[in-house]
């Protein structure tokens, strides 16, 4: 039986997956590296680190027939090659926040309006575009010597097959895409003084990209929500991906392409050829509850501090986190906004600040469903999935402040699975993405709001508001 293979280059380490035409998973395997943090705010990796990981956890796989490779991973990093195919530095990953100055640059040179129009959001601190400005006035030597701007997967796929490509999923978090046209923007490149011919082609997720040197397709992939999306069933508008990683993530297709014109959710490309996205990322959500347990109850396993917040009754009595923990993206755009606890009295435990932990989270992925909600997105149901998933009362609390009932899917590794549908796609084992989704993806159990639980929450989500300035009205496009 031929394998499906999938690639997901993350934060924390490559997984790979193996999975049959039928969407069993055949095999899986993990390699981890390190993440560096020289300075506050800073947040670089070793690409090699991404190559030697990637090429152990394929072989670890040990499957001998593979019909296709996907590769899915981080999005928005840079990593700057010489004209030898050399890195020429770390790579700058997504969640560095040390562009403030240039994002600032790059909206002042473009326009806020008109940066919109073209790539579908604004300048924000994580994405491809602010780290080559910063690249240019801080190290002007390595600066000088770029030759070729690849994003995170598409280093692996260099490193597998020799050839330098991308995708319009991933390339659309660079700032330097033209969403709409799928395509790269000409505007942008000319208007930030940018060499259009350091960038690679970018296909069609499905497309095939290159060949391994034993002739297996590679698929050109996706950035890791696209495939993450496609690996839990979401091709078409109306059901909707909820991931609950260390970022949490509220992602929806839309029915046609339409902007946020302030910016606040971001619209990409989907890895359905000719679809479109739109998402709203938080920045800290299940990394919040890892926080609290890191800095509030060291060495305490998830599942008690989860039993001590489950005594609590909705709403802990009034108490509120707010989850900035590292700024925010969605809806404030805010890398200076901060966390914190409200309501605080005598009465509450350790408990309490759990329950009011998961409760800050969920109301934080409502601010990005309001936001694809007044975009025209249709809202039927949440295929959730990321670590945060594995607990029910976190899904039970979500599920009724969204007011959607949340769906887990059979395979937990949404991004590496929907990479392994790419892979199958390029390998000729399925038509196109849709029909790799209806014969892999199996919900395995849904969640339901709770009808007592949404009053509190609708009245607790109004405070949760009142904290931060209000999310202004989207008029649609």
């Amino acid at each position: 039986m031929s394998a499906l293979v999938g690639l997901d280059v993350g934060t924390s380490g490559v997984k790979a997956l193996a999975i049959a035409p039928d969407g069993e998973v055949l095999g899986r395997a993990e390699r981890e590296y390190p993440l560096s943090m020289p300075r506050p705010g800073w947040a670089e990796q070793d690409p090699d680190d991404w190559r030697r990981a990637g090429e152990e956890a394929l072989a670890a796989l040990a499957v001998d027939d593979v019909a296709g490779i996907g590769l899915t991973g981080q999005m928005h990093g840079l990593v700057a090659l010489d004209a030898d195919g050399r890195v020429l530095r770390p790579a700058i990953l997504w969640n560095d926040q040390r562009t403030a100055a240039e994002c600032r640059e790059i909206e002042d040179r473009i326009g806020l309006e008109r940066l919109v129009e073209l790539t579908g959001n604004r300048a924000l601190p994580g994405f491809t575009a602010p780290k080559l400005l910063w690249l240019r006035t801080h190290e002007p030597a390595a600066y000088e010597r770029i030759a070729q701007v690849l994003l995170p997967k598409d280093y692996l796929r260099l490193a597998l097959t020799g050839e330098r490509a991308s995708d319009v999923a991933d390339a659309s978090g660079t700032l330097l895409f033209d969403v709409a046209g799928r395509r790269w923007s000409e505007d942008v490149l000319a208007a930030l003084d940018l060499p259009a011919e350091w960038l690679p082609p970018a296909l069609e997720s499905p497309a095939v990209s290159a060949e391994t040197a034993a002739g297996v397709p590679v698929a050109a992939g996706a950035g890791d929500q696209a495939a993450g999306a496609l690996g839990v069933g979401v091709t078409e508008p109306g059901p909707v991906s909820v991931v609950l990683g260390t970022s949490g993530v509220v992602f929806a297709t839309l029915p046609e392409l339409v902007v946020d014109p302030a910016g606040r959710a971001h619209v990409f490309c989907h890895a359905a050829p000719g679809a479109w996205h739109a998402m709203g990322v938080m920045l800290s959500a299940a990394g919040s509850l890892g926080w609290f347990r890191d800095a509030l109850a060291p060495g305490e396993p998830y599942d008690r501090l989860l039993a001590e917040a489950e005594r609590w009754e909705p709403g802990a009595e009034g108490l509120l986190f707010l989850p900035y923990l590292a700024g925010e993206r969605t809806p404030h755009v805010d890398p200076d906004a901060r966390g914190a606890f409200t309501g605080l009295s005598l009465r509450h435990d350790r408990g309490a600040l759990a329950r009011s932990v998961l409760e800050g989270v969920a109301y934080g992925l409502r601010d990005s469903l309001e936001l694809l909600r007044a975009l025209g997105c249709r809202l039927e149901v949440g295929r959730v999935s990321g670590g945060g998933a594995r607990s029910e009362l976190w899904l039970e609390i979500i599920a009724s402040v969204l007011g959607l009932p949340l769906e887990r899917t059979e395979v937990e590794e949404g991004a590496a699975y929907g990479a392994a549908l790419l892979g199958g796609v390029a390998g000729g084992a399925f038509a196109d993405v849709r029909e790799a989704a209806a014969a892999c993806v199996r919900v395995r159990d849904t969640i339901e709001p709770n009808p007592v639980w949404e009053r509190v929450y609708a009245e607790g989500y109004g405070r949760y508001r009142s904290l931060y300035p209000a999310l202004e009205t989207l008029e649609r496009a």
